[in-house]
């Protein structure tokens, strides 16, 4: 019986001592704390609960894996993820394969988010993406802190076609969690999920999708080679998406994707 008895007073301890420490432990996979900075008055990234204050990829736990072979041979891209994130293979990026086929049509078999001349990485801990260009000898980052990158769409390396006429592409589009936008002090899959266009050399970036949207899916249509960017309506500016809340369609064109204009 005083078996029993201390058999469940340690089961009791041990649920006590994991509930607690999941509650210390709030950050999870694919999430970034952050914190507001009284003397700066700024908010603060703090990845891992490792390093207050202005971070920088070389203070933070965060390694690079691969480089990005892309379809711009002066121009290559390097993947920053988060530290404890081990990668074997490129099957781990869950790399987009092709999903239209020389005559346009759309093969149900491959993922349904790829394009002619472009290739995709979905992102999962992903923190940020770096540039590389072989011209000036230059890094940069395409984003000033950490971030959540949702996914990656790239020039393809090897040379694409539609229709069976060559198809090139000389930029780069990224759907990502910036900011907190629920002001929850995580960025996390919660918050409001941005979409933005690169020029070749990342030197300019252009927020395709406004502010008050948060980009759901996309799709391809092939006859106009455009994209479109399902998107849902802040309308209660929570800074959280809730499917009472509109849905609506903004399209650009893949040839020039610099400007997105609403559909729907």
């Amino acid at each position: 019986m005083k078996t029993s008895f201390q058999f469940i007073l340690f089961n009791l301890s041990l649920s006590l001592l994991v509930a607690c420490g999941a509650k210390k432990g709030e950050i999870t996979d694919d999430q970034i704390k952050i914190q507001h900075n009284e003397k700066t008055n700024q908010t603060d990234t703090i990845f891992a609960n490792t390093i207050k204050g202005n971070l920088s990829f070389s203070q933070i736990a965060s390694k690079p894996h691969t480089v990005v072979l892309t379809g711009l041979a002066e121009h290559r891209l390097v993947t920053i993820y988060r530290n404890q994130v081990v990668l074997k293979s490129e099957n781990d990026y869950s790399f987009s394969k092709r999903s239209y086929d020389d005559t346009g049509s759309y093969q149900r078999e491959y993922e349904e988010h790829y394009m002619p001349g472009i290739d995709l990485i979905y992102g999962y801990n992903l923190l940020n993406i770096a540039h590389y260009d072989f011209t000036t000898e230059k890094l940069n980052f395409l984003f000033d802190r950490p971030v959540l990158v949702k996914s990656l769409y790239y020039p393809s390396f090897v040379q694409d076609s539609l229709y069976k006429k060559p198809i090139n592409r000389n930029y780069f589009l990224v759907s990502v969690y910036d900011t907190d936008t629920n002001q929850d002090t995580l960025i996390s899959r919660n918050d409001l999920r941005r979409f933005y266009y690169f020029n070749a050399t990342c030197s300019e970036r252009i927020q395709l999708v406004p502010a008050e949207y948060s980009a759901e899916r996309s799709e391809y249509d092939p006859k106009n080679d455009v994209m479109y960017v399902f998107a849902r309506l802040d309308t209660n500016k929570n800074g959280v998406t809730e499917k009472k809340e509109p849905l609506h369609i903004f399209w650009f064109s893949l040839k020039q994707p610099e400007k997105a204009k609403r559909l729907y």
